[in-house]
């Protein structure tokens, strides 16, 4: 049971940091989408990598998140929730037993 949670949080671990990426790359030429798919594919690190020597936006244009960023950044926010709901009650119920 406890490998099972382990493996579960070093998962969410990493999706947490893929969408901390990709938020990185909103305000960047990459994006959030690609900045996020990139980071998915390959690790967090090579991602931030990536962002990093991507050129930054000028400082007077909006962030880029384009449809699938909108999308992605709906659908990581809703698992960050889920994954912390799960976190929670997998930690109580270890408490609990």
């Amino acid at each position: 049971m406890f490998s099972g949670i382990l493996l579960f949080g070093l998962l969410s671990g990493h999706l947490l940091f893929d969408v901390l990426v990709g938020l990185l790359g909103s305000r960047r030429n990459i994006g959030f989408g690609w900045a996020f798919i990139l980071s998915v594919v390959l690790t967090p690190l090579v991602g931030f990598i990536l962002v990093l020597l991507s050129e930054p936006l000028p400082k007077d244009a909006e962030s880029k998140y384009g449809c699938l960023g909108h999308s992605f950044g709906c659908l990581g926010t809703i698992f960050m929730v889920l994954i912390v709901a799960a976190i929670l009650f997998g930690l109580l119920t270890i408490l609990v037993a």
